[in-house]
């Protein structure tokens, strides 16, 4: 996204037109009346990352343009960050410029922070790192604490990774009426935008209130909606392939105190073969009981782009109730044009995840007609 279209003065203009145009696309479909959440016009995303651009011993933060990736764009001010970030970027650049065992060689530079106050960068070369590296990167951390004492700092290369402190940030979010704890790894998934994150799970859980019964979910992550939602339901089977994630939700379920949430290494393939006893597999043996034996009426899916493919998407149709939180209105229309075939629309909502672009993520409600 070119920084020239983060005009925060023209955001509630910028963001009814995006409204419209979303809201075009599943026009044939007859849904209720969006519920539209907004975000902050400046600060909001968590996350961030640069390639490194070399000038003699200067160092610039730089991005590409779609349209002419070979020229570099030199980042100075990067308004849609957070301003831990914001701060960060200028101290950072100015201690790598001024060190050549720091500047030797990098390649990229990536935020991650929080709003509970973590921040971790990360320093990625292409050069492998050795022992005068880690001493000056500590030096350099312990300086920029000063300013951000929960600073964490990665240097990675080729099949090496330094930890100067922890390979992980927690942030803390205020859903439905307490704080939950997530424990977000390095280079795994999170939401980068985490105000709309807390619209979006507070959504889910509001649709999710006169539910019963026990849930399964797919692609659950780092349980960001999965911990929330375990209030609003006896059990919850959650799924997710990616060992990262998986890692974490455990931690996170620890970490929060939640008893009665399964979070299984499973794609979404193997769960649709699983529910139709068509595979058995050793990883759902670790559930308390058979997965046959739960009362799954509800299914909570986050899918990636693609959306749900031909067989979950069959699958999650056999349940009397879906909540579908969708990163491609395009996808969603194509699945939500087969399951209207059965199920109805109850809730329709839409999030500003990534203001200035023509990102959209949504949220819908269905029930069994």
């Amino acid at each position: 996204m070119p920084l020239s279209r983060v005009q925060p003065r023209d955001y509630e203009a910028l963001l009814q037109a995006k409204v419209a145009t979303t809201r075009q696309l599943f026009s044939e479909l007859a849904l209720p009346e969006p519920e539209v959440f907004p975000s902050p016009p400046t600060g909001f995303r968590m996350r961030a990352e640069f390639r490194m651009w070399h000038d003699g011993d200067a160092l610039d933060y730089v991005m590409f343009r779609a349209d002419d990736p070979k020229t570099p764009v030199p980042i100075r001010e990067f308004p849609i960050a957070c301003e831990t970030i914001q701060r960060l970027m200028p101290a950072l650049r100015t201690a790598l410029s001024a060190d050549p065992v720091l500047r030797r060689k990098l390649f990229q530079v990536e935020f991650l922070s929080t709003l509970a106050g973590d921040t971790l960068v990360t320093l990625i070369y292409h050069r492998r790192l050795d022992e005068e590296w880690e001493a000056v990167a500590e030096k350099l951390r312990s300086q920029l604490q000063v300013k951000l004492p929960r600073l964490s700092l990665i240097g990675r290369s080729r099949r090496q990774k330094i930890v100067l402190g922890q390979d992980w940030v927690e942030e803390v979010l205020p859903v439905d009426g307490r704080e939950w704890r997530y424990r977000q790894y390095e280079q795994a998934f999170t939401q980068p935008n985490a105000r709309v994150n807390i619209s979006m799970i507070d959504w889910a859980c509001q649709r999710a209130e006169q539910l019963d019964g026990d849930l399964l979910e797919l692609y659950c992550g780092n349980g960001n909606f999965t911990l929330p939602l375990s209030r609003r339901f006896d059990q919850v089977v959650a799924t997710e392939l990616a060992k990262a994630s998986v890692r974490a939700a455990q931690d996170n379920i620890l970490a929060n105190a939640v008893e009665n949430v399964q979070v299984i290494r499973l794609a979404a393939e193997e769960v649709t073969q699983a529910m139709r006893g068509e595979r058995e597999f050793r990883r759902l043996a670790k559930l308390p009981q058979p997965l046959a034996q739960y009362d799954l009426r509800s299914v909570f899916v986050d899918p990636p782009r693609a959306g749900l493919d031909a067989q979950t998407l069959a699958m999650v149709a056999g349940f009397d109730n879906i909540l579908y939180i969708s990163c491609n209105p395009e996808t969603l229309a194509a699945n939500l044009a087969q399951l209207t075939a059965t199920h109805a629309v109850q809730r329709f909502a839409l999030f500003d995840q990534f203001p200035y672009t023509d990102h959209m993520e949504c949220g819908v409600l269905l029930a069994r007609r």
